[in-house]
Order: C-alpha cells, then sequence, then structure tokens
C-alpha cells in the first residue's frame, strides 16, 4: 500500500483494522442464532451487525474521541472540528472527520448464509471521503484505497477493466429488498440492459458490488435508494482504480445523494445515457 513519506496512512490502517475485526465477529456469529429482528418491510438486522457497530464505536471513541459515527444500526455521532496534526495537516485549518460504516453490508445474504457481504468503512474529512475498506470474510478479500494513492485487493495494487461494449460487460445492479411499490424506470433500465449485456447480476451488497468494478469482476454497476455507508468505501476504491463514479444520472457524486453509477470509466457515458432513457420512459 502507500505510503507517505515512508509511513502508512494512520487512518487507513485505523480502517483496516476495524474491517478485519468485523469479519471475524461476522464469521463467528455466522450459523448460529442470529436473533433476526425486522427494521421495516424486509429490512432486517441481526445480533452480528449490533455486536460490530457496537465493537467499531468503541474503538473509535477510544482512538479518536473528536471523530464523528455515522453507521447503520444506531444515532450518528457528531464529529467536533479538530485543527489537524500529523498526517495530511493543513496549517491554521479547522476539520471535521466523520466515519461511514456498515456493519454487515448484505445483512439479507449474511443471514441466509450467501457467502456475499461485507463490512464497509470509509473516514470523510470535511466532507471528502480520504480512505476506504471493505473487508468480505469469506473469501478473506480486503480492498482498501486512500485518496490520490491507489486501491489494493490484499496489498496488491488493482484496477478497473479495459471493457469498452456493453455487449462484452458484465454488469451489477440492486434493487432495494424493502420496496412496496414497483419502480417502472429502473425495471425499463434493468430490461433494456439485460438483452444488451454479457451478464447481469444483482449479488445484494452495494459496498462489494463497486469493490468488483474496481478490480474488473464488473464492469459497471448502479443502484438507487441507498445510504451513504453503502457506498462511501466502494466509490473512493473504484476512483482510486481508475475508474469512474457519478450519480446515478451521470451528474456529480455524493455519497449521501443515495444513488450512484460506477464503470470502467470506457461504459460510463452510455450508461448514464441508458438510465436517463429509462427515466423518460
Amino acid at each position: 500500500m502507500s505510503t507517505d513519506a515512508g509511513s502508512p496512512n494512520p487512518f487507513l490502517l485505523v480502517a483496516i483494522d476495524a474491517v478485519r475485526r468485523a469479519g471475524e465477529i461476522q464469521l463467528a456469529f455466522l450459523g448460529g442464532d442470529l436473533d433476526i429482528t425486522v427494521k421495516e418491510g424486509t429490512d432486517i438486522v441481526t445480533r452480528a451487525d449490533l455486536e460490530v457497530e457496537a465493537m467499531f464505536r468503541r474503538m473509535i471513541a477510544e482512538r479518536f474521541p473528536g471523530h464523528g459515527v455515522l453507521a447503520e444500526e444506531m444515532a450518528e455521532t457528531q464529529a467536533a472540528p479538530e485543527t489537524p496534526a500529523g498526517h495530511g495537516a493543513t496549517s491554521g485549518a479547522r476539520r471535521h472527520h466523520r466515519w461511514l460504516f456498515d456493519p454487515i453490508d448484505g445483512t439479507v445474504n449474511y443471514a441466509h448464509g450467501l457467502p456475499f457481504f461485507c463490512a464497509s468503512l470509509a473516514l470523510e474529512v470535511s466532507g471528502v471521503v480520504e480512505v476506504a475498506a471493505v473487508f468480505e470474510p469469506s473469501r478473506q478479500e480486503l480492498f482498501s484505497a486512500e485518496r490520490s494513492k491507489g486501491a489494493w485487493l490484499n496489498g496488491q495494487a488493482i484496477c478497473v477493466s479495459k471493457t469498452a461494449r456493453i455487449s462484452e460487460a458484465a454488469l451489477g445492479t440492486g434493487f432495494p429488498h424493502s420496496a412496496i411499490a414497483r419502480d417502472r424506470a429502473m425495471e425499463e433500465l434493468l430490461g433494456g440492459l439485460a438483452i444488451r449485456a454479457r451478464a447481469m447480476r444483482r449479488f445484494g451488497s452495494a459496498a462489494l458490488d463497486l469493490c468488483y468494478v474496481a478490480c474488473g469482476r464488473l464492469d459497471g454497476f448502479w443502484d438507487k435508494n441507498l445510504k451513504a455507508w453503502d457506498i462511501a468505501a466502494g466509490s473512493l476504491i473504484v476512483e482510486e482504480a481508475g475508474g469512474t463514479v457519478t450519480a446515478i444520472t451521470g451528474e456529480t457524486f455524493s455519497c449521501d445523494g443515495g444513488n450512484v453509477l460506477a464503470s470502467n470509466g470506457r461504459l460510463h457515458q452510455e450508461l448514464a445515457g441508458e438510465v436517463q432513457r429509462a427515466l423518460r420512459f
């Protein structure tokens, strides 16, 4: 991984430590009594979600008591403005640090024993995501990134695919499992691309889908009705792997915007055009 003056980014090291610990907890609970609770519709939470998030909040409270945490299962803790010191310091600047954490992305997969779930973590500094880590414990795959320094899978640099045609592309998507009404535009988009693309996949974890775009396993991915903790880490990993990330219609991306379109860059304009066509439909 990257270094700054020979020293690893301490925030990235914390992120990696946190998601690895999360993976250990996920595997320890897997196959046991998960004490599944329905939050809303078909959206669920398990004992493992709560254990992982509690572990992470304790870690941040001990190591960075001034930092905020936005995570899926508990209330947000606000960041205090601080004068930065050490890595990435800017003289005279006061910055807010906020950790965006999903203790288990792909909870339904997890609860059903499907081995496609992860912990996803990003650190946002003054509104900009600077480091990211996503750990998939079933395959022991650690995706990580640092802004302007690159993206890695288990410590090896990764890059997006070179696919330039939809007909040769493997595309990923998602749809909200808690939806109570049909989304005609997204159905039109899915139907149109399904007959043009080489493959369409719905794996059930936006964070991992984005990581798969970053390492070339998928050529593009889109989804909507998401939360910041779903896409903050994965979006930086895609960008640092050479990909393109925008809002679903091709506009400027924000992890608080609730939707994402990610690709290897070569397919991006065409995919954004397909989304806009579907929305007009």
